[in-house]
């Protein structure tokens, strides 16, 4: 008689990566609250200033998300994907190397 565990469907690895990527995708967009006092500071802004990267990053994603649909619908999801998380990890270099307030909040709209 089969045991139980070798009767189970295996996951996917690409179920663990689409999994890792979201995760990483939701933490981009938060993480900037817990740094916001040394944003900052660092940027010579205000912290409402600073709150700002939030919403760039939403409406980066409200104005971004239809528009990629429409310009990726006739890629292969698999290649869509992967040319989306290029631009998002681009992106996500490029905040964390901005210079300047202005730098960053293009490159988390960006993203």
């Amino acid at each position: 008689m089969p045991s139980l565990a070798s009767t189970r469907p295996r996951t996917p690895l690409a179920l663990y990566a689409l999994t890792a990527g979201a995760f990483g995708i939701g933490t981009t967009e938060f993480v900037i609250m817990g740094l916001l006092l040394q944003v900052s500071a660092d940027l010579h802004v205000s912290i409402a200033a600073a709150g700002l990267l939030i919403s760039g990053y939403a409406l980066g994603v409200f104005v971004g998300a239809p528009l990629l649909t429409a310009a990726t619908s006739r890629l292969p999801h698999k290649t869509a994907l992967i040319a989306l998380m290029v631009i998002f990890t681009i992106g996500n270099v490029a905040s964390a190397l901005a210079p300047s307030y202005g730098v960053l909040m293009l490159a988390r709209v960006i993203t």
